[in-house]
């Protein structure tokens, strides 16, 4: 199965030429580093910055820049930083190609849920309800199952909903897969992965359509 570090290597391989990108926090902020060769990608982050680079290394960290998720990033040439305000007019304005978030759980039919789990302190939902509510095109980050290997990937979710009807895509430890009308649709599956494994592991609707490829350059 992949780690965090291969899901972001999958997810950048969705990139392309002259996008802007907002990243989410967790595994999502990961898919800066590994943007592929050859092409230009404008990562937006929605507490004001535009142009974010990868992460610093150590000892070169700038406390005063850092992405949503309050980590220190890097800005590159031609970059801008403004305020939340301006942010999210980019944001609701239809001004960004790419989403890649972060989930607790997502229905086959394109629900998500990344923001709450009842019983446990939240600070807010931060800036997933605009997101989800303007973006066309979302790529969820994320393991298959939990950490008592129950599936991720569901029927319907079970906690508090930050969008409905949104995801695209969904780049798991396990595989690729597309949300369409019948559900979830296998694309591509882990290095070592089997098809049976992902359906064990998938308690939503998956649909399986003749070979299913191993993911490359993972």
């Amino acid at each position: 199965m992949l780690d965090r570090i291969g899901i972001a290597k999958r997810i950048a391989q969705e990139l392309q030429n002259g996008w802007y990108v907002n990243l989410g926090i967790g595994i999502p902020t990961l898919v800066a580093n590994y943007v592929p060769e050859g092409i230009s990608v404008e990562f937006q982050s929605e507490n004001g910055l535009l142009g974010m680079g990868p992460f610093p290394y150590e000892d070169e960290e700038d406390a005063d820049l850092i992405n949503a998720g309050k980590q220190t990033v890097t800005i590159l040439p031609g970059g801008s930083i403004f305020d939340s305000a301006t942010s999210f007019a980019m944001i609701r304005g239809h001004h960004v190609q790419l989403t890649v978030l972060g989930a607790m759980e997502v229905a086959d039919n394109g629900d998500i849920a990344n923001w709450k789990i009842p019983g446990r302190m939240v600070k807010g939902m931060g800036g997933a309800m605009d997101l989800v509510a303007s973006a066309d095109n979302i790529i969820v980050a994320m393991d298959h199952t939990n950490k008592r290997g129950e599936s991720k990937l569901l029927r319907q979710c079970t906690l508090p909903l930050t969008g409905v009807r949104c995801v695209r895509k969904i780049v798991t430890n396990m595989a690729v897969l597309r949300v369409t009308e019948a559900g979830f649709e296998l694309l591509e599956r882990a290095p070592g992965v089997t098809v049976e494994q992902i359906q064990q592991a998938t308690e939503g609707r998956l649909v399986i359509k003749g070979e299913i490829s191993e993911m490359q350059g993972v």
